[in-house]
């Protein structure tokens, strides 16, 4: 352990014995809350498995191996981990049109290893600049998604290959067939009884009662509806899966995307959940960004070595596993033992779930990530963030994930910045002071808000024409944010201004903006000819006095 400890920086990185130090206290909560998680994670486990096409084992095996590593080494105290919708609908296009089922696990070790090092390298705290909108608007996406790649499963038909999930909403409607009618009521079915269930006890898994009707109705009335079929009842043995520098090269760009997504979705899943109170009222308390990515690339690592898929922090689990009263990651790492006992005794019996019944937990699933008030709280917010919410949930359905993410954080900060320069300007203001005569040659000029990129050129313009005088006083005590563009400004204006004989005086140069000024705006050469000023009043002497020389010489 120390070994480790000394590679990574931060003892922080890896477990500790402070991780269960509520254990001896909070076990007798713990327990059921990882039952409880565990009984509600296997029937998503399997439906995200069959939803990004690596089929129901894979979806079972990354919840066992990536939920009991993540829990393990993770930075929260109750973060479930596993497979997810939104890696799902991710993975899915990888491997129905381009690298197929065999590539996901050597995917998941390649996704894994990125997702350590933005964990080592202290990146985890970078989702804190992910804005709320964008946030909101890639969950709307990913549940629609989730809900529109149900079709085929519940109304039995066969996608061609390469479908995206909207086209393939559309395929299904247009081609139903005999054993529609059968899969659309058990989708109906169990649909009722995931919302029904809850409301005659909060304790009931609703999915699971749901999908064992559905399967136990589907034997006993001899439906001829697709199930889930054979899975193992054992773990597989660790293996590499085949390298070559051809399939990493291929493989190198969807890595990355998957990484991202692992990342950020694991980092919104446990600062949610850091906040969220649990029966008792009492929050689960902070969580360890980049030890959260550490934990989390390590189970993507161990799950691709046993032929799982990519894991991350799952919300809709671990909002469960919260509101059930987890105080440590005990209860994560039973629910994981959970499934596992499910892989070695009961792997018969959940092979025989209907694939319509799957497809129904997870349309009802979809429909639960959409929160409506939070919807009509972002449009009456401003009209910026509803264009960034809308955009980034457009482009989340029609294109990509993380292009939705990108593409959502650019439109926000673009719309930020806009808002920083709107209330970025330069006032005149009356000279103080008695009137007097050459005061009709002088300009003060107060220059307040943010002199960067986005504002700088605008608010320069308007000093700029200030060319039928003879001196120009600076405020710049006002300004709060410059750039290196906000200072090449002011050396291009001092310039121009010199360029018409109109002699600039500069007053209030904050300390932390001297050194730019110094270096890129030309200040040096003010400073030289003694133009800069501490106090306003020395300033609007010296200003009187040039402008005084000038009349003299006229």
């Amino acid at each position: 352990m120390k070994r480790i400890q000394n590679i990574f920086p931060g003892k922080s990185l890896v477990p500790a014995k402070a991780d269960y130090v509520e254990l001896k206290t909070s076990w007798k909560v713990d327990i059921p809350a990882g039952l409880t998680v565990g009984i509600v994670a296997l029937p998503l486990a399997l439906a995200f498995g069959v939803s990004s096409g690596v089929g129901p084992a894979a979806g079972l095996v990354t919840a066992v191996i990536a939920g009991l590593v993540a829990a393990i080494f993770g930075g929260s105290n109750v973060q479930v981990s596993g497979p997810t919708g939104a890696m799902a609908v991710i993975l899915a296009p990888l491997v129905a049109a381009v690298h197929g089922v065999n590539s996901v696990a050597l995917l998941s070790i390649m996704a894994g290893v990125i997702v350590v090092l933005l964990g080592v390298t202290g990146l985890g705290r970078a989702v804190a600049f992910i804005p709320w909108p964008v946030v909101e608007g890639f969950t709307l996406g990913i549940a629609t998604i989730i809900f529109l790649q149900q079709f085929p499963s519940a109304f039995s038909v066969d996608l061609p290959a390469g479908t995206n999930p909207l086209q393939g909403a559309v395929y299904t409607l247009q081609n139903l067939s005999g054993t529609s009618a059968m899969s659309i009521a058990m989708v109906l079915g169990v649909a009722v009884l995931m919302v029904v269930l809850p409301k005659i006890h909060p304790a009931i898994p609703a999915s699971l009662v749901a999908v064992i009707v559905a399967a136990v109705a589907a034997t006993l009335l001899n439906l001829q509806v697709p199930r889930i079929g054979e899975l193992p009842n054992q773990l597989p043995a660790p293996v590499m899966p085949e390298v070559n520098m051809d399939l990493i090269s291929s493989l190198a760009g969807p890595a990355l995307a998957i990484a991202a997504l692992a990342a950020i979705e694991s980092l919104l899943s446990a600062r949610v959940a850091s906040t969220m109170p649990g029966p008792s009222g009492q929050t689960t308390g902070p969580y360890h960004p980049d030890r959260e990515l550490f934990g989390q690339g390590l189970a993507s690592v161990a799950s691709g070595f046993f032929g799982g898929m990519p894991a991350t922090g799952a919300i809709a689990r671990t909002a469960m596993n919260v509101r059930s009263g987890a105080r440590t990651r005990a209860s994560a790492i039973i629910h994981a033992l959970l499934l596992l006992g499910v892989v070695y005794l009961a792997s018969g019996w959940v092979g025989q779930i209907p694939l319509s019944a799957l497809a129904g937990v997870l349309m009802v699933t979809a429909v639960r990530m959409v929160n409506l008030d939070t919807i009509f709280r972002i449009f009456r917010s401003t009209r910026a963030d509803a264009v960034v919410f809308t955009v980034t949930a457009l482009i989340t359905v029609v294109f990509d994930l993380i292009e939705a993410i990108q593409i959502g954080i650019a439109a926000a900060a673009f719309f930020a910045l806009w808002q920083v320069a709107k209330l970025s300007g330069v006032v005149r203001e009356e000279i103080p002071g008695a009137a007097e005569p050459e005061d009709r040659n002088i300009a003060l000029m107060r220059v307040e808000g943010s002199m960067f990129f986005g504002a700088a050129e605008r608010v320069l313009q308007e000093i700029g024409g200030l060319k039928d005088i003879n001196v120009v006083i600076l405020r710049l005590s006002s300004i709060r944010v410059l750039d290196a563009t906000g200072a090449n400004a002011f050396a291009e204006l001092i310039k121009e201004l010199h360029n018409h004989d109109v002699t600039v005086l500069v007053k209030g140069v904050q300390d932390q903006h001297w050194r730019l000024f110094k270096n890129v705006g030309g200040f040096s050469a003010l400073a030289k000819q003694g133009l800069l000023f501490d106090e306003l009043e020395p300033a609007v002497a010296k200003a009187r006095s040039i402008a005084r020389e000038r009349e003299e010489l006229r």
